[in-house]
């Protein structure tokens, strides 16, 4: 974003409880509850793109054994995550990475603006975190075939690219090759509803997200140093 300019997508947002079963701070408040215990090596943040990953045993196999902890929730957007964050979900806790996944659910902001509160979450942990290095995963194509909402989010990916890396600590990492197929569609076995991945399409994501993780815990301390100079 530029100027004083504020952007909507970077404003801090409760999830307001229109079905009346207190579902969203509920969860809110167990994901607080739960860093008081925990000792995370891997803090995974986001949508329901995170959330049901968990459900897959590419989880267990790849990312418990890091001592992940999930904290998606479905439907969250930019404002929502950045409310959960400021509100208790970084309390406790010093995890070497965190990996955000969010802003599809963005609908009413524009592509800029998404990316703008992608960067604003990015910069948030950096700011409570300064010794967690940070991977923000771009946003997936959607839908079966080509439409705007899959262009969007390729704009967004592309502001992500060209401001990522301003914050020195904050690395870009595009899992999404190979899901749209020459003739431009999506297949149900990756994407079942075309947004949300099957088993197969998470396999697909975490190899190069865990290879890419592994990398990163690996690195020395004097490693780590010379790749943010």
């Amino acid at each position: 974003m530029s100027g004083d300019e504020m952007n909507p997508a970077a404003v801090a947002q409760a999830v307001v409880d229109v079905h009346g079963d207190d579902r969203w701070m509920s969860q809110h408040k167990q994901f607080v509850l739960e860093c008081k215990d925990a000792e995370p090596e891997v803090l995974f943040i986001g949508d329901s793109m995170v959330q049901l990953m968990r459900q897959y045993e590419v989880w267990r196999e790849l990312f418990s054994p890091l001592h992940a902890l999930n904290f998606g929730i479905g439907g969250d957007t930019t404002c929502n995550v950045l409310w959960r964050l400021q509100n208790g979900e970084l309390d406790n806790i010093r995890p070497k990475v965190a990996v955000v996944w969010v802003g599809t659910n963005n609908y009413e902001h524009t592509a800029e603006q998404v990316a703008g509160g992608i960067l604003a979450v990015a910069q948030l942990l950096t700011c409570r975190l300064p010794k967690t290095k940070v991977v923000v995963l771009g946003l997936l194509a959607r839908g079966e075939r080509p439409n705007p909402l899959r262009e969007k989010n390729a704009a967004v990916n592309g502001f992500l690219r060209s401001w990522l890396p301003r914050l020195g600590q904050v690395q870009f990492l595009n899992v999404g090759e190979g899901f749209v197929h020459s003739d431009g569609t999506i297949s149900t076995r990756d994407m079942f509803d075309f947004l949300h991945l099957t088993a197969a399409g998470y396999r697909a994501v975490a190899k190069p997200l865990s290879d890419f993780l592994l990398q990163i815990l690996e690195e020395t301390p004097e490693e780590r140093r010379a790749m943010l100079v």
